[in-house]
């Protein structure tokens, strides 16, 4: 393979990140399917290997007391109880085909990282992870966030970039083309299936 990325399961986790029903299907519309189906393999080849599987996703508790009305993404939210739909159930819920099995840890957010605000990096700490596969929606949000601050952790980091979705094609495409490369190595979910332990 001509993408050199180590997996040592040991001290890698894959995040499925903000792959939630409502989420999703906004996100993926025209290829939900096809777009379930890698990010499952993933999982599913991840799980395998004995890589630990984490699973992010965002939600509130009742009013949002987490927000503050001076956040412009998360305090507009906030104000529509529409908006808020999607974050609770059964929309808010991750899509079951991507859903945890077993003792899979769920991390719920309340900002766009998947670190700020959570016991994130604790869990990778106290399980010695060093290394983060990154997978979801969108790609220029919570995949950039949590990309950016695992850098700068000094992590090892690979993207699934077609087990990401933006509602800006071009932004996804510069994102994974231009930024990206420079932090992570960046793989298609045919080229994370290819690779064994150790490699």
């Amino acid at each position: 393979m001509s993408i050199a990325f180590r997996i040592d399961p040991a001290h890698t986790a894959v995040l499925s990140m903000d792959c939630q029903a409502g989420i999703v299907s906004i996100y993926t519309q025209g290829d939900q399917a096809a777009f379930l189906a890698r990010a499952a393999g993933v999982l599913k080849h991840a799980r395998a290997s004995r890589v630990t599987v984490i699973h992010v996703k965002v939600g509130f508790r009742p009013g949002l007391p987490e927000v503050s009305s001076e956040n412009q993404l998360f305090g507009a939210i906030k104000a529509s109880p529409q908006h808020q739909k999607l974050f609770q159930e059964p929309l808010g819920s991750i899509d079951p085909a991507l859903g945890p099995v077993e003792d899979e840890i769920v991390i719920t957010k309340h900002r766009v990282s998947a670190f700020t605000g959570t016991d994130l990096a604790m869990i990778l700490r106290a399980n010695d992870l060093d290394t983060l596969v990154l997978f979801g929606i969108s790609t220029s949000g919570v995949v950039l966030s949590t990309l950016l601050e695992a850098s700068d952790a000094d992590f090892r980091i690979a993207v699934i970039k077609d087990c990401c979705a933006d509602r800006d094609a071009d932004l996804h495409s510069a994102l994974m083309e231009k930024l990206f490369p420079s932090r992570a190595t960046v793989l298609s979910a045919a080229d994370f299936l290819k690779l064994q332990p150790g490699e």
